[in-house]
């Protein structure tokens, strides 16, 4: 980890693997700088992460980075302790916050941290990567919000893609706040809600009863992807009632 006046740079690893006894375990547990981890009480054959923030951040200048690999016959829930909040900082430029999954075949990844919140004048790039085996399975959760109670947002970067057998099934991006593209908030983009999220699930019986499209609830969709996956997309006035749509939608795809 360094720290100097262009920012943190730290980056924590998550590493999970079949204990042999029917259980996983998690032979690379290592946080860095704000990246705090925690192994927390799982199921029989689930290991559990929580993700805590250290420090405040990420900051104007800061490049986070966040890894998680979970090998054939491992099963592995990462979560989050409190929402991360996107904040300017004393060293210029952009905040970058990475997040590299990869998920072999017979391998099972629930990432479901809280939600990012773009604080006024911030500038936030975040960038998160899936790349799975074929066999694999996956439940991907991001959730942004723009700006805290009363506040405009900052500006907000979002990418993500998913791979499966190397073959990208959803790759997309969406850019929120202050400098982003013009209509971002108009009835085309977020028609003024405050609140949008993503929702991935990787499933290979997708293969062969792939999701059917339809919408969830006021503001949600749910739409198969070239693979055995599925995408949810979901925006709302507020965190609550996006995390609502989106675990409504999870459940119909059952």
């Amino acid at each position: 980890m360094s720290a100097a006046t262009s920012g943190v740079r730290a980056t924590a690893r998550i590493l999970a693997r079949p204990d042999g006894r029917g259980g996983t375990a998690l032979p690379v547990l290592a946080g860095e700088g704000p990246l705090a981890l925690r192994r927390t009480r799982g199921s029989a054959d689930e290991a559990r992460v929580m993700v805590i923030g250290a420090m405040s951040g990420p900051l104007g200048g800061d490049h986070l980075t966040i890894e998680a690999g979970v090998e054939d016959g491992a099963r592995l829930h990462v979560g989050s302790a409190a929402a991360t909040l996107a904040l300017p900082g004393q060293a210029k430029g952009e905040a970058r916050y990475d997040v590299r999954l990869t998920v072999a075949d017979g391998g099972e990844l629930r990432w479901l941290p809280e939600q990012l919140i773009s604080a006024y004048d911030s500038d936030l790039h975040v960038r998160t990567r899936a790349d799975l085996g074929p066999a694999a399975r996956l439940v991907l959760r991001e959730e942004q919000v723009l700006g805290r109670a009363g506040e405009e947002p900052g500006r907000l970067t979002s990418r993500l893609s998913v791979r499966i057998a190397g073959r990208t099934v959803l790759d997309q991006e969406l850019s929120c706040g202050p400098g982003a593209p013009g209509g971002w908030d108009g009835p085309a983009g977020l028609g003024g809600r405050r609140a949008v999220g993503q929702l991935v699930v990787v499933r290979p019986e997708f293969a062969e009863h792939p999701v059917s499209a339809r919408v969830v609830g006021e503001g949600a969709a749910v739409l198969p992807l070239a693979g055995p996956a599925a995408l949810v997309t979901a925006v709302a006035s507020d965190a609550l009632r996006l995390r609502r749509l989106l675990d409504e939608a999870l459940d119909s795809i059952g």
